[in-house]
């Protein structure tokens, strides 16, 4: 059965800082921040929450209905997404306005600096959730504000379980707005960051969000793997070595199509965060969010 993925596509400018970010950045000077990093690589990757997820979900050999919205500049990425097979009937496109663009800087530990520019993704709330049968699943990854919020009640209304993923848009909603999307959720996916700052804002810890009704909160760690919170009880999922480090970029959505992927097929999920942090190890190895290749046969599936 196809799964729904809400969020965001754009186009993603990376460049490339050969140096720390924590050492050009003095505590004592904040108020007058002015920085300039010379980045002497750049290059530009289709991009966004739901290509990412949609591309490896494809990869994996799943179903992606993708619900976001594309720019006046669109045309190259939609019929990208229609080559790997994706369902892109439930992507709107605005004349009036860009595809959203992040313009991203890593430093050499991995660390991001990213500008964002909407551009379409404001208007992504003009699109509905369908009735549609055959979506047994979705997600809710970063978008902009109001379709996160109006879509997560859709799919509620509509009986289609999902994923709540704010990342990076976690900032844009107040507790009271948090735990309502938590509260219709089946799952929570966050970062240790984002974990952080969603139990505060909820006024609760991780183990209190698992037992707001969820099936399952998960906690991505980097290299270290994952944590697994359900009913108030956590297991780690240990990680797993990548062949190289080479840009971080998309992992975090790389995993959550795993997520997807072994939820449809009624995994439990540490088997489907096993699953993540071994995509994520390959995805890690390539630049961008959707370059990296995935070997079915070689993952068991």
């Amino acid at each position: 059965m196809p799964a729904l993925i809400r969020g965001s596509l754009a186009f993603d400018t990376i460049t490339t800082y050969p140096g720390r970010f924590a050492e050009q950045i003095l505590p004592e000077q904040m108020h007058i921040l002015n920085l300039s990093f010379l980045v002497p690589t750049l290059r530009r990757e289709f991009g966004g929450c739901a290509g990412n997820i949609a591309y490896t979900l494809q990869a994996l050999g799943g179903e992606a209905v993708v619900m976001a919205a594309l720019g006046s500049d669109g045309a190259d990425y939609l019929a990208r997404m229609k080559g790997w097979g994706a369902d892109t009937s439930l992507v709107r496109v605005d004349e009036s306005a860009y595809t959203a663009q992040a313009m991203i800087i890593t430093d050499v530990q991995n660390n991001q600096i990213t500008a964002f520019h909407p551009g379409a993704m404001q208007n992504a709330h003009l699109a509905q959730v369908p009735a549609r049968a055959d979506l047994k699943i979705g997600i809710i990854s970063p978008d902009g504000r109001e379709a996160m919020g109006e879509h997560a009640e859709q799919m509620h209304a509509a009986g289609i379980p999902f994923i709540f993923d704010p990342g990076q848009q976690l900032p844009m909603f107040d507790g009271p707005a948090l735990r309502r999307m938590v509260e219709i959720a089946s799952w929570v996916a966050v970062n240790d960051y984002e974990g952080r700052i969603l139990c505060e804002r909820i006024g609760t810890d991780l183990a209190g969000l698992s037992r707001l009704g969820l099936k399952g909160v998960v906690v991505t760690l980097g290299e270290r793997g994952c944590e697994i919170w359900t009913d108030g009880e956590r297991r780690e999922v240990p990680g797993v070595a990548a062949a190289g480090i080479v840009d971080p970029t998309g992992c975090g959505d790389s995993f959550r199509a795993a997520l997807l992927y072994g939820l449809e097929r009624g995994w439990d999920l540490e088997r489907c965060a096993a699953l993540g942090n071994r995509v994520g190890a390959l995805k890690i190895a390539s630049r961008g969010g959707q370059n990296h290749v995935v070997d079915r046969a070689a993952l068991g599936l």
